[in-house]
């Protein structure tokens, strides 16, 4: 049986957790302080849906976390983090369970108009999912339950004209060095994160090999990233930290390379070449070529 539990209110999930709502848009939570959860004998999983922003860590392996088909690399400390409009999975490892951990969740009113609210949509962390999750060390755990810290500091005091600012720039704090730990993730992942850019390079050649560009269309990063089992955002950090370039970029520079290929062949006209690649419109293929090569793909073929 799957139980459905709505995380939209600060001061309901304070209730919820045993803390007093010190603010009406944040809230910094020990989970330890929280009451044993109980969700009944036949409940076996229960569904979150998210309207604030969260960032958890915990500190036990307390159940997988299920977003969207795959299964969260989610184990003691780690953090994941969770955006407004999500929808998570947790599986319940007992009828009868004590959660540890902290959890920062904050609502977007919070940070609209601040520095912090301009800068949400690049961290790209909020929408990771499947073996993905942040693996910190204890050094940078003790950074993050500093900056919780703070954050609780400043919740402690009387709210004034202040508290916005210094609160929403404690969180971008944490959130900065959530990025560079991501950084030295994919750094210490690195013979995992070979292996996937060769499974993504055979999986680019396979493409254009099969008919697929005329049945999918140009490839897109969304079609690798599933065939990969990665979320999207996650899948072009990683391929930007290992190559350099955008996975747009990478797939296009295929693109021109298979095209340069193709357009010697002179039984097919332009039209069919850009076809069989996947443009829905020639010209787009002869500006896109263009643009990349320097000459239209009739003109390439003539010079060389």
């Amino acid at each position: 049986m799957v139980k459905t539990y709505t995380i939209d209110s600060i001061s309901q999930y304070n209730t919820d957790n045993n803390h007093t709502t010190q603010h009406p848009l944040v809230s910094v939570i020990d989970f330890s302080k929280a009451s044993p959860r109980s969700w009944g004998e036949e409940t076996t999983r229960v569904k979150f849906h998210y309207g604030l922003y969260c960032v958890y860590l915990k500190d036990v392996k307390c159940g997988d976390i299920v977003y969207g088909r795959h299964t969260y690399d989610y184990q003691a400390g780690t953090l994941v983090f969770f955006a407004p409009g999500q929808v998570s999975e947790f599986e319940i490892p007992s009828p009868v369970y004590q959660p540890k951990g902290f959890g920062l969740v904050f609502h977007p009113d919070l940070v609209h108009g601040t520095a912090l609210g301009k800068a949400l949509a690049t961290y790209h962390f909020f929408s990771y999912q499947s073996n993905e999750a942040l693996h910190i060390s204890d050094a940078e755990r003790q950074v993050v339950l500093d900056c919780f810290s703070k954050i609780a500091f400043e919740l402690s005091q009387n709210i004034d004209k202040h508290s916005k600012k210094l609160i929403s720039a404690n969180i971008e704090l944490l959130l900065n060095y959530c990025e560079r730990f991501y950084d030295r993730q994919f750094i210490s992942r690195d013979h995992v994160n070979k292996g996937v850019l060769a499974s993504f390079e055979e999986l680019l050649n396979q493409y254009f090999l099969s008919d697929k560009p005329q049945t999918l269309g140009l490839p897109s990063v969304a079609y690798f990233a599933e065939q990969l089992h990665f979320s999207a955002n996650y899948f072009g950090d990683l391929i930007k930290k290992e190559t350099g370039q955008s996975v747009k970029e990478y797939i296009q520079n295929k693109l021109i390379d298979v095209a340069k290929d193709r357009v010697f062949d002179g039984d097919k006209s332009v039209n069919q070449i850009a076809y069989e690649l996947g443009f829905k419109y020639p010209q787009h293929f002869t500006r896109l070529f263009k643009q990349r090569v320097g000459n239209t793909p009739l003109a390439y073929r003539n010079l060389n």
